[in-house]
């Protein structure tokens, strides 16, 4: 008799997870579907500063469900500021640009508070809001946010701080998360969009970690818990960026925040956002964050989480380290009269101009040699392409204000000229928006080889004839109109 009770019991059970877990899939779908409602459309780019935050958060003060407190200043004298929403039991801390690089959760969080003071989803709103107090700290480093680097102002990370906490801003993160005693925390960072699922050629978009607090890297249960939620996080991004989710190592590093706080008995969640494809400012991957924070804010006020695997933990990929932006695969490099096959692997850098507000591209060769073991953003197989030296063309250039567009440029790539003369260049002029570089009247092309390091700019010849023009790192189809690409800029030589 006990047994028949015990199944039915079971199933009564696994019906109810079930209907949960839909439950929750449907809350995903509307999120991601409703997003450009409660997206925060004034940081809309990843430059954004500490002064664009402050007519935000002051908007907060004025709605009586929030606590938002100063609780401390960046060495150059910024405020911090604490936001706190929510009357439940369990205390839940997010911060963010730990690193004054990496805003893509700066951005999502007031996407979040923007959902949060909206109409709509009242009933998930209360379920969280009810279960759950939520203490947000944006932009914990404004200081190297105003000049877009990941160090503060004491030219330290904070994130190796949490021993000897000589920063001002790893102080206000120690006391913060000793003041709310955080059941969870989330710790909002972003990762180089070099980075893919291991043995993937799919970018690692979004990246997860649950802390070890030692070095034999145990799992306890306010570690277990931290898994469990990144389990349901990462089956979520699934469905919208899938194969594109990677795991962090793991390894102990006992100096780190996040490491001390899962050993002070946080369950600390990780998330570094990475790269996507055509999603330079991760405004995609933003979205991600939106979509996946809230649901897993879900998750924990259910308590729902308690019902997965730990071992489905270790099934997310590793991060591995093997993008390039541009991978042009077996090309025919010519070197002392001698054809060699070789693959390039390249890195479009981003140059911060001079208020850290925008950037131009300088790239450079990362690899070359055999990389099929690499992947590309952008992958061109030249099979039957032989590389040719560029040349330097003289030719009217017609400027704008401070910038120089080169006239007929497509012309002039297509008879192999990569780079133009300019009998004067305004010194503050850094690139050139047109696909050229531009060279001083007087500057002369050394040979050409080929080496990690040096800016890419050459063509590419099929039967003698140019079809393709790489210049700084950006590859341009000749048969296509130049609107139709993605041509990048032209650097200057002076």
């Amino acid at each position: 008799m006990i047994k028949p009770k015990s199944n039915i019991f079971y199933a009564f059970l696994i019906c109810l997870l079930w209907q949960s877990n839909f439950y929750a899939q449907d809350l995903t779908e509307s999120l991601y579907g409703t997003y450009n409602d409660y997206k925060e459309k004034s940081l809309d780019k990843r430059r954004i500063k500490h002064h664009q935050l402050q007519p935000l958060i002051n908007n907060l003060k004025t709605n009586s469900r929030y606590t938002v407190k100063k609780v401390g200043e960046s060495i150059e004298g910024r405020d911090l500021r604490l936001i706190s929403i929510g009357e439940g039991p369990v205390n839940v801390f997010l911060w963010s640009q730990m690193h004054g690089d990496e805003p893509t959760a700066t951005q999502a969080i007031f996407d979040i508070f923007n959902f949060l003071n909206g109409d709509a989803f009242k009933a998930e709103k209360k379920a969280i809001l009810s279960k759950l107090t939520l203490h947000f700290l944006p932009m914990l480093n404004p200081d190297g946010a105003e000049v877009f680097t990941r160090r503060n102002a004491l030219g330290i990370d904070i994130n190796r701080d949490a021993l000897r906490l000589q920063s001002p801003e790893g102080q206000v993160l120690k006391r913060i998360r000793d003041s709310v005693n955080a059941d969870f925390g989330f710790n909002l960072h972003d990762q180089s969009r070099y980075y893919n699922a291991e043995r993937t050629n799919k970018p690692a978009t979004i990246s997860y970690l649950a802390t070890a607090y030692n070095y034999e890297k145990d799992i306890n249960d306010v570690r277990a818990n931290a898994m469990k939620v990144i389990v349901y996080m990462n089956n979520i991004i699934q469905k919208y960026a899938p194969g594109q989710v990677g795991r962090y190592g793991d390894d102990f590093e006992p100096r780190a925040f996040g490491d001390n706080i899962a050993k002070w008995g946080t369950s600390l969640i990780l998330i570094e956002s990475g790269g996507y494809g055509g999603d330079r400012e991760k405004q995609e991957i933003r979205k991600l964050n939106y979509v996946s924070i809230l649901s897993a804010l879900y998750t924990i006020a259910n308590e729902s989480y308690k019902d997965i695997s730990v071992e489905a933990y270790e099934e997310i990929p590793r991060n591995d380290r093997k993008m390039f932006d541009l991978k042009i695969e077996n090309a025919t490099y010519i070197l002392n009269e001698k054809e060699y096959t070789i693959d390039l692997g390249i890195y479009r850098n981003e140059i911060d101009d001079v208020y850290h507000n925008n950037f131009y591209y300088k790239s450079s060769i990362i690899d070359q040699g055999d990389l099929s073991t690499f992947y590309g953003y952008e992958t061109f197989d030249a099979t039957g392409y032989t590389i040719v030296p560029p040349k330097i063309a003289s030719a009217e250039v017609q400027p704008s204000g401070k910038e120089f567009f080169v006239l007929n440029a497509k012309d002039l790539l297509k008879t192999g000229n990569a780079y133009v003369r300019a009998t004067s260049i305004p010194k503050e002029l850094t690139f050139s928006k047109s696909p050229i570089n531009l060279v001083s009247k007087n500057y002369r092309l050394s040979d050409f080889r080929l080496q990690p390091g040096v800016n890419p700019t050459f063509f590419l010849a099929k039967n003698d004839k140019i079809t393709h023009a790489v210049i700084n790192g950006f590859l341009i189809d000749l048969s296509k109109s130049m609107e139709s690409q993605n041509t990048g800029n032209g650097i200057l030589i002076k």
